[in-house]
């Protein structure tokens, strides 16, 4: 009896680790770069789960943000060569902007 218990919970384990692994591979990854205080992009189309880096090409610092309703976020302010990284969680349209360069603006719109 104990071995059959213990077979259910391994069973269990093993099923919701293998979903999460294979909800990770549908995820996709893109990226962002700010070079001469504008976007590489102005507009980009992703999925739920997918992750977008933003790279600093700039001989300067960028402070990326978003305070929209579908994602808010604060990257804080990184230099040239510099990625950071956001997960795009539920969907909607995500107004992206820097708070050093008030004219570099992009939109990202999240599909389910």
């Amino acid at each position: 009896m104990k071995t059959r218990t213990t077979s259910r919970i391994f069973t269990v384990v093993a099923a919701t680790s293998l979903l999460a692994i294979s909800g990770a591979a549908w995820a996709a990854s893109y990226q962002i770069v700010s070079k001469n205080s504008a976007f590489s992009v102005k507009t980009l189309l992703i999925k739920v789960g997918d992750t977008v880096s933003f790279k600093n090409g700039d001989p300067y610092n960028h402070n990326i943000f978003s305070l929209s309703d579908a994602k808010s976020f604060d990257l804080g302010s990184y230099p040239q060569g510099q990625s950071r990284t956001v997960v795009f969680d539920k969907p909607g349209t995500v107004e992206v902007e820097c708070s050093i360069h008030p004219d570099e603006k992009m939109t990202i719109t999240v599909k389910t």
